[in-house]
């Protein structure tokens, strides 16, 4: 999510600034007094800064804020029109002057034209293009997973996706599914663990009357209802080993009987599977076959927990957001950066589901507009959240850290200051960290990370 500081003493217009830009989907922070905003510019990386200025004398400090981050695009707000003044700001580092007297629908323009040349947070085309607008994540192992399932669509391979619950799983298979010639075909999904073992033969390949006490007529199981599109066997791990038995025939052999019927049915549908257990450690344990396994793992996916990915919180905020309130005929426009702290903050045991179900919760309670704060999140789940920023030297925790993140955004800091200190010079910035120019630049590719020309 882009980033924004917001220096500007007039109260009044400040919120003006900051209800334009979060409405944007801008994350916005503000500070009323220059000792603030400067500190801030130095914790934190911004990709835009408002600045106020009011005569020449003030020049100086848009250079020295370009020092500080010259990653940081800057639009410079007065209410003084002189060119001569106008000049000299530009000069001095400034993106964009904005008079206060042309009025918000001038601020706006310019800052279009401002978010339109600054490249914060950006990977590239192929990555982004992905067709399915609420499969959300930019994370790198997100962004190979959209390249698997492109790279899949066209095939009829048994795909078998695993991680923990609430990660995703079945979002990805429908992706698959929605992506693949078989979308037009039916979509069948069923959960292995939430009927019981007597009768999930029944519901998976269907059962012919007489078969059983209670069989008054023939019934199609999922298999057959799945045709020629689709079949979703969800918590696969918890199919008995009889089961498995009779699903690894149908797969291997494409044909499967329903109960009762000494007749063979032909399996046309695509298999995707998927479990929240180890599957490795079923089979070494004797709790699930060997042969299925491999039956099912010839396309295996991994989806990593939220807690492993926690950059792509604020796009999943964001789009949830957006549902929610279209859903529930609500106007919300952002989340404020405390409450966006304590979201990256929180453990997430739930995944992406409970992060789904929090945000339901707080855009059905919240009453009137405007954006979502710290007091509109459930005390229960963040009384013991830190706001305190990530710093190198920052004591190890009792409940512990994510190692990756926390070495990813120490690793871009240092690299961004890098950056500001040789002004975007990537030979000297390398020289800087003992890095070779190449490796530099590749990370700065792999991150996303741009500099302001």
């Amino acid at each position: 999510m882009n980033r924004v500081l917001v220096y500007e003493p007039d109260a009044t217009l400040c919120a003006s600034l900051r209800e334009r830009l979060e409405k944007r989907h801008l994350w916005v922070v503000t500070a009323a007094d220059p000792a603030n905003a400067r500190e801030l510019m130095q914790k934190q990386l911004f990709h835009l800064c408002l600045w106020p200025l009011q005569s020449a004398s003030e020049l100086r400090t848009i250079h020295e804020l370009k020092q500080i981050r010259a990653c940081t695009a800057i639009i410079v707000t007065s209410s003084i029109s002189e060119p001569t003044l106008v000049v000299q700001a530009m000069r001095a580092g400034a993106s964009h002057y904005w008079v206060k007297s042309t009025g918000l629908i001038a601020f706006e323009e310019l800052l279009d034209d401002t978010l339109a040349r600054i490249l914060p947070d950006v990977i590239t085309a192929e990555e982004v293009d992905f067709p399915l607008p609420d499969f959300v994540g930019r994370h790198p192992k997100i962004l190979e997973i959209f390249g698997l399932i492109m790279s899949i669509r066209n095939t009829d391979s048994t795909v078998l996706i695993t991680g923990e619950s609430g990660t995703g799983k079945e979002v990805v298979a429908r992706a698959i599914h929605t992506l693949s010639p078989r979308r037009k075909q039916p979509w069948v999904a069923i959960n292995c663990s939430a009927i019981p073992g007597t009768l999930l033969e029944s519901e998976l390949f269907g059962h012919v009357k007489g078969a059983f006490t209670g069989a008054t007529q023939n019934r199609s199981g999922r298999f057959q209802l799945a045709g020629s599109g689709t079949l979703f066997l969800d918590e696969i791990s918890d199919l008995s080993f009889d089961l498995q038995a009779k699903i690894l025939r149908a797969i291997q052999n494409r044909v499967y009987e329903p109960v009762g019927s000494p007749y063979s049915l032909t399996l046309d549908a695509r298999i995707i599977a998927a479990t929240n257990q180890d599957l490795d450690a079923a089979v070494n344990e004797k709790r699930f076959r060997q042969d299925l396994f491999y039956r099912l793992n010839v396309i295996p996916i991994y989806i990593p927990p939220l807690r492993a990915r926690k950059s792509d919180i604020p796009l999943l905020v964001r789009n949830f957001l957006e549902r929610f309130c279209k859903v529930n005929g609500k106007n919300f426009h952002g989340v404020s950066e405390e409450a966006m702290q304590m979201l990256m903050q929180y453990h997430w045991p739930g995944n992406v589901r409970e992060l789904e179900n929090l945000m339901e919760r707080v855009v059905v309670l919240k009453k009137g507009e405007g954006i979502i704060e710290p007091k509109d999140l459930p005390v229960q789940n963040f009384s013991n959240v830190q706001l305190d920023r990530f710093v190198a030297n920052v004591a190890l925790p009792d409940a512990g850290i994510d190692f990756n993140e926390a070495v990813n955004e120490f690793e871009n800091e240092l690299i961004l200051q890098a950056l500001q200190k040789t002004e975007g010079n990537k030979n000297r910035a390398a020289t800087l960290l003992n890095l070779n120019r190449t490796t530099l630049v590749e990370k700065l590719k792999r991150k996303g990370l741009r500099i302001a020309s």
